[in-house]
């Protein structure tokens, strides 16, 4: 063995044998892994093809491309309806302050009251409703930019501040 060009190497020849072993193997591995997905990818395509002519996959795509243009139709009508209702909400009362008080101390409780109403712009109105013996009394004052035209009283100047988020 002498004359053999595996005595010349410095390596061990078994382990060169059994490192090529360990390679032939990872590559066998690999190769049945690729045929599992190729035959995996020909299973799908043969589904998706199945009964399917050139004639019926363009009156598919036809037919996807109408249900597209109907999609973005409504959703175009969509978002113009909730601009508009965007632009509704607001104009309407959002923010709300209630504060309940006894008008004539020793007279019947807390029956009267301050209710102040305000849109996203600060602006609506406060209504004050004074309960007394002889009747109830009802009183509206304005609002603009989260100040009253009119001097407040106290509750109304409570309400309008919970209205306000103070």
């Amino acid at each position: 063995m002498e004359n053999s060009m595996l005595a010349v190497w410095p390596i061990d020849p078994a382990i060169v044998i059994i490192s090529l072993a360990v390679i032939t193997l990872l590559l066998l591995i690999m190769t049945i892994i690729c045929i599992l997905q190729t035959n995996k990818i020909y299973r799908r395509y043969d589904v998706f093809m199945r009964g399917s002519d050139a004639e019926s996959m363009e009156d598919i795509i036809m037919s996807i491309v109408e249900e597209n243009k109907e999609i973005k139709a409504q959703d175009r009508a969509t978002k113009d309806a909730i601009k508009i209702l965007s632009k509704s909400v607001k104009g309407s009362f959002q923010k709300f302050g209630m504060v309940k008080y006894n008008a004539f101390k020793g007279m019947g409780g807390n029956l009267s009251f301050a209710f102040a109403m305000l849109d996203m712009n600060n602006t609506g109105f406060i209504l004050n409703s004074v309960h007394s013996r002889e009747g109830c009394y009802l009183y509206i004052k304005d609002v603009v930019n989260g100040e009253a035209e009119i001097t407040l009283g106290n509750e109304e100047k409570e309400a309008l501040e919970q209205a306000l988020g103070y």
